[in-house]
C-alpha cells in the first residue's frame, strides 16, 4: 500500500469513530413541551373490608375450667344464648355455704326476738331492769343486721354461679372464638367476639400521605370487589389516632349510608374517594431530574436555547406522569425527553417537534 493509501485509511478510521457534533458541548438534541396548567380532580381507590359497627369482646366474670362451648365462628346467636360454660362446682359450694349462713342468721334472729319480747314484758311488769332490756334490744338489732348481710352474701354467691355461663348480650354473629374445652379461663379473658347485626362499616388502611390532600365533600363510594354493580355511599366515621408502624397506614372507618345484603361481614370492598381539584401541570416521568435531593425540571431559555435545572413541587404521581403543582410557570418550555448528560447553561436544539 502506498503512503497516500495509508493516510486515507487512517482518516477514514478517525471519521468512523468521531463523536457527533453536539458531543463537544455545542448543542444537544432534545424534545421539549410547553408548561400547561389545568384543574385536575384526582380519585383515590383503596381496598378494604366490611365490619360490624359494634363488636363486643365477651369473657367470663369468674375464673374456672371450661367444660363446654356451644357456638363457633360464623354462627348466628340470639340474645341470652349460652355460648360456653365453666365448671360450677366451686360456685355451687359457695351458694350452699351462703344459704347455710342465712339459715343460721334466721335462727339467731328468732332467738334474739324472743329474748327481746321477754325482756320487754318483764320490764313492763317491773321484774327486769332497763339495762337487761337495752341489751336484748341491741342483740335483736345485731341479729337483724347479720341476717341482712347473710342474705346479701347469698345473693352474691348466686350471681357468681350465674357467671359460670357465658351468654350473648345481643343478637349477632360470632367472629372469633378463643374458648377450648378443658382450658382454665381467667376472669376478664376474652373468649368470644360477637359482631352486632346492626349497622356496618367499611374499614380501610389509608396511607398517611393522603391526609395532606384536601378531600372532596362528596363522600366515599363503597363498591363490592366481587360485583362492581353492588355499591353504596358513606362518610368518614372514625380515623385511628395511631399509625401502623409496619405499613405506615392509618385505619379509617366509613359509615355506609345503606348496607346492601351482598356486603356481608368480611366482604372485600373498594373505596373510591375524590380529592378537591388542584391546579397542576402534567409532565412525563422521564422529564424529571433531581437537584439537592429534590425533583427538578430542565427549563429552556427561549432567548438563547440554553437550559437550567429548576426545583419543582410534585403533588402526586400517576401512571407514566407526574403532577407538578409549583416551581414552573404557564407557557415556559421544559425538556420532556433527552435530559441525560445535560448541564446548566447547555445549548440545546429541538428535534422532532414538541413531545406529547
Amino acid at each position: 500500500m502506498t503512503r497516500w493509501g495509508r493516510v486515507l485509511l487512517a482518516a477514514a478510521a478517525v471519521c468512523a469513530v468521531a463523536p457527533p457534533a453536539w458531543a463537544d458541548g455545542l448543542a444537544r438534541p432534545v424534545r421539549v413541551a410547553p408548561v400547561q396548567f389545568e384543574q385536575r380532580e384526582q380519585t383515590v381507590t383503596i381496598t378494604g373490608e366490611v365490619i360490624a359497627r359494634v363488636e363486643t369482646n365477651l369473657s367470663f366474670r369468674v375464673s374456672g375450667r371450661i367444660i363446654g362451648w356451644f357456638v363457633d365462628v360464623g354462627d348466628a346467636v340470639k340474645k341470652d344464648q349460652v355460648l360456653a360454660r365453666i365448671d360450677p362446682e366451686e360456685q355451687r359450694a359457695d351458694v350452699e355455704a351462703a344459704e347455710a349462713g342465712v339459715r343460721a342468721a334466721d335462727a339467731q334472729l328468732r332467738l334474739a326476738r324472743t329474748n327481746f319480747d321477754r325482756q320487754k314484758s318483764l320490764l313492763n311488769d317491773g321484774i327486769s331492769t332497763r339495762r337487761d332490756f337495752d341489751d336484748a334490744e341491741t342483740a335483736l338489732r345485731t341479729a337483724e343486721s347479720s341476717r341482712e348481710a347473710a342474705i346479701a352474701q347469698s345473693g352474691t354467691a348466686k350471681e357468681l354461679l350465674s357467671y359460670t355461663e357465658l351468654r350473648a348480650p345481643a343478637d349477632g354473629i360470632v367472629t372469633e372464638r378463643l374458648a377450648e374445652s378443658g382450658q382454665v379461663a381467667q376472669a376478664a379473658q376474652t373468649m368470644f367476639t360477637i359482631a352486632d347485626t346492626g349497622p356496618r362499616d367499611a374499614v380501610f388502611d389509608v396511607y398517611e400521605s393522603l391526609f395532606f390532600a384536601q378531600p372532596s365533600k362528596d363522600g366515599v363510594v363503597v363498591i363490592l370487589l366481587s360485583d362492581d354493580k353492588v355499591r353504596t355511599t358513606g362518610t368518614v366515621r372514625e380515623v385511628s389516632p395511631t399509625i401502623d408502624a409496619e405499613k405506615g397506614t392509618v385505619r379509617v372507618k366509613i359509615a355506609m349510608d345503606r348496607t346492601p345484603p351482598e356486603m356481608t361481614l368480611g366482604a372485600s370492598v373498594v373505596g373510591v374517594g375524590a380529592l378537591a381539584p388542584r391546579r397542576v401541570a402534567i409532565v412525563p416521568w422521564q422529564a424529571l431530574s433531581g437537584t439537592d435531593g429534590e425533583p427538578a425540571l430542565w427549563i429552556v431559555d427561549k432567548a438563547n436555547n440554553t437550559v437550567s435545572l429548576r426545583p419543582v413541587e410534585v403533588a402526586s404521581f400517576e401512571t407514566g406522569v407526574a403532577l407538578i403543582s409549583g416551581g414552573i410557570e404557564e407557557g415556559e418550555t421544559y425538556i420532556a425527553d433527552g435530559t441525560k448528560l445535560l448541564r446548566p447553561g447547555q445549548t440545546v436544539t429541538v428535534i422532532g417537534g414538541a413531545a406529547q
